[in-house]
């Protein structure tokens, strides 16, 4: 009979492409996962991986194995999904993932109102940005996260996966205290076409939206300075070393020496929740996209309040969707 953890073991093989990519997404130790697929081997009465330059590849049988247990595990989360949902309990474990924004914005009230709905329930949380969260849940890593894409540009959703929408951001043009735009009531990102950009990091999907939204106003990126942290591109404006777009949510304290300007024409951040299709039934699953559904209801409205007191409420819309 086959052993269910070693053909989890050669899933990650075939998912990760790597004995070292396997064992992180296992959180195990290489060691490990060679000593499983060993055993596997044995058991199977076949080679299941081949040598390859100074990695592994799955041979034919390896392959047609990782098929079947591709769809056995499958099987088996939805049998949990079942058993989970039969008691009706809010226990056991669940990983959320979140881009850093939304784990800065989202995730402290997310946690904080899982601890005290569903004491039991154990949470564990990763800062993975949107197409890597997507695809760790694809992998089984990660249960459910916290993705984005842009109203002009959107992130498709493998299937399989279902989606929640939590909130949507109004980004603001961060710029530095002595730029000319300095005192306008709003911009247009046309106000910027001779300016140095502070961007993400290139093939990030954010950095793909800012070329793609800038060229589609017939200004040329001129990129200078690369940055994953938005409190990072802040500094360099602070400094005086380009604007930047600046996201609401997660956005914390703002430096001396920038100012933020909202744009005419909206560009707006879609927030939502991902999680497999097939988990749909865990209690746990729905229980913490509850808890992101009601932590970004309360950002949106809190951000809907602050514009509305600066007699700016154009920038409202509608948040939750």
């Amino acid at each position: 009979m086959l052993n269910l953890e070693r053909l989890r073991t050669l899933d990650a093989l075939a998912r990760h492409g790597s004995v070292s990519g396997a064992a992180g997404g296992l959180h195990v130790t290489t060691s490990a996962v060679s000593q499983q697929m060993a055993k596997l081997e044995r058991e199977v009465g076949q080679q299941l991986l081949a040598r390859s330059g100074r990695g592994v590849r799955l041979t034919d049988a390896g392959r047609l194995l990782a098929d079947h247990a591709a769809r056995i595990l499958s099987q088996v989360e939805l049998a949990q999904s079942d058993i989970e949902a039969q008691r009706g309990e809010v226990v056991g474990e669940v990983t959320l993932s979140a881009f850093p924004t939304a784990a800065r914005g989202l995730l402290p009230a997310t946690l904080t109102a899982l601890r005290a709905e569903h004491p039991e329930l154990k949470v564990y949380t990763r800062e993975l940005e949107p197409e890597q969260g997507l695809q760790a849940v694809l992998r089984g890593d990660v249960d459910v996260a916290v993705a984005l894409d842009w109203s002009n540009k959107r992130l498709p959703v493998p299937g399989g996966l279902s989606k929640a929408e939590l909130l949507d951001d109004a980004p603001d043009i961060a710029m530095p205290a002595g730029h000319p735009l300095v005192g306008r009531s709003e911009v247009e990102l046309e106000d910027f076409a001779q300016d140095e950009w502070v961007s993400w990091p290139e093939g990030e999907f954010c950095y793909e939206w800012l070329m793609f939204t800038l060229r589609s106003r017939g200004i040329e990126p001129r990129i200078s300075h690369l940055a994953g942290e938005h409190h990072t591109q802040l500094a360099l404006i602070a400094a005086g070393f380009g604007i930047c777009v600046a996201p609401r949510l997660g956005r914390g304290p703002v430096p001396d020496g920038v100012t933020l300007v909202p744009v005419r024409q909206t560009m707006r951040r879609h927030i939502h929740a991902v999680w497999r299709t097939d988990a749909d039934r865990r209690p746990s699953v729905r229980a913490a996209v509850e808890a992101l559904r009601t932590a970004g209801a309360r950002v949106a409205a809190g951000a809907c309040e602050a514009v509305t007191t600066a007699r700016a409420p154009r920038v409202c819309g509608s948040p939750t969707r």
